[in-house]
């Protein structure tokens, strides 16, 4: 594996000493160039930036018009499944806790795609625990031969696969592969993922780069803001970034920033941050990376994700639930991953995001518009 995928985050206190080193100094000469390294990044991440927030939402927000436009891309989650081999301490799926697990028919899935392509979604994205026996690559590749004629672009959350599956999967029509590697700092990973396939920190870490060998157009990445040291993971993602950028070079990137909410299970984040926080790290991306795709979810309070929305971010999901069945097979049932925060209703969201002056997008590209190599 490390063979084929060999990349590794650089020394986790060693990188904390610089970046917690970083002056004001660093700050402005990072601030005053147009093409920014990890060095740059660090500063950006640094304690030292707080001071100059107010010129970093700035400078995002003028990079995110120039490079996007004024618009807003909308997808949904889709849960198709709550069975999970994983423990995982932070979760609601995780195989421990006692709820009811469900894996969706193909005549409940096609019911749940109906509903949210009634509401114009053209984008799902569907998402699943951890269980290949019950939803694995067979289950997947099913529903995206289901799905694909109803919808622009399926993406896919669901547990790291071989090269040769997401080949397959590729075939099949999918978009995108989203894989989080939730913490870089390995002692805290396996502290939190401590049964299960995903206890393998380094097939989780090479998956995206098996994903990019096998074509997947987009990859998305992301860590779960509140396991570590918010301004160390993300650094470490710039790098694994950097890293898929030079190897997968035929991809899209995406980043996306869930900060832990509360699950099954009663867990408390051990190092929880600031909407202050969320700013700072959202504005650094899009100083760090200006073609980068940023995403936020419904983990947010409505009046937050407004806030940041002409920051840097492009995509946001609407309209949530994070439950199998959650739109109409069985919306009351207590299945869920974690709960929400913005729980409006899709038109609520689509009339704020123009109130902003910005377009929803429900879809950025159209199948038949890929030419396959």
């Amino acid at each position: 594996m490390l063979a084929d995928y060999d990349f590794q985050p650089p020394d986790w206190q060693a990188s904390g000493l610089s970046l917690y080193a970083k002056t004001a100094a660093d700050v402005e000469r990072a601030l005053a160039r147009s093409q920014r390294t990890t060095d740059d990044l660090m500063a950006l991440l640094s304690p030292a930036a707080r001071p100059y927030l107010e010129t970093m939402a700035q400078l995002s927000h003028q990079l995110t018009v120039q490079r996007f436009g004024r618009t807003q891309q909308l997808f949904a989650p889709l849960y198709v499944s709550n069975a999970c081999a994983n423990e995982c301490d932070y979760c609601g799926f995780s195989m421990s806790n006692r709820v009811r697990r469900k894996v969706l028919t193909a005549a409940e899935l096609a019911m749940e795609a109906a509903f949210l392509k009634r509401q114009g979604f053209e984008h799902l994205l569907l998402v699943a625990g951890e269980a290949p026996r019950v939803a694995g690559v067979d289950y997947f590749e099913r529903a995206l031969q289901q799905l694909g004629p109803e919808v622009a672009q399926i993406s896919l959350e669901v547990q790291p696969m071989s090269t040769d599956d997401y080949r397959r999967l590729h075939r099949a029509g999918l978009h995108a592969v989203l894989v989080y590697q939730e913490t870089y700092h390995r002692p805290t990973y396996h502290q939190h993922h401590t049964r299960g396939n995903k206890a393998d920190y380094d097939h989780r870490l090479a998956a995206l780069a098996r994903a990019g060998a096998a074509g997947i157009h987009r990859l998305g990445m992301g860590v779960l803001l509140g396991l570590a040291d918010w301004r160390l993971d993300s650094l470490m993602a710039a790098h694994h970034l950097r890293y898929l950028e030079r190897r997968c070079w035929r991809s899209r990137f995406s980043m996306s920033f869930p900060r832990l909410r509360p699950a099954e299970g009663g867990f408390i984040a051990p190092h929880p941050l600031s909407d202050a926080d969320l700013v700072q790290l959202i504005c650094a991306w899009r100083l760090f990376s200006p073609n980068l795709e940023l995403s936020l979810s419904t983990r947010e309070p409505a009046a937050l994700r407004e806030h940041l929305l002409p920051l840097g971010v492009t995509s946001l999901s609407a309209g949530s639930s994070t439950r199998p069945g959650g739109y109409v097979v069985e919306p009351d049932l207590a299945l869920e991953q974690f709960s929400i925060d913005d729980n409006r209703a899709l038109k609520d969201v689509v009339a704020a995001v123009q109130r902003l002056d910005y377009q929803p997008v429900w879809k950025d590209w159209d199948p038949h518009l890929h030419v396959s190599e």
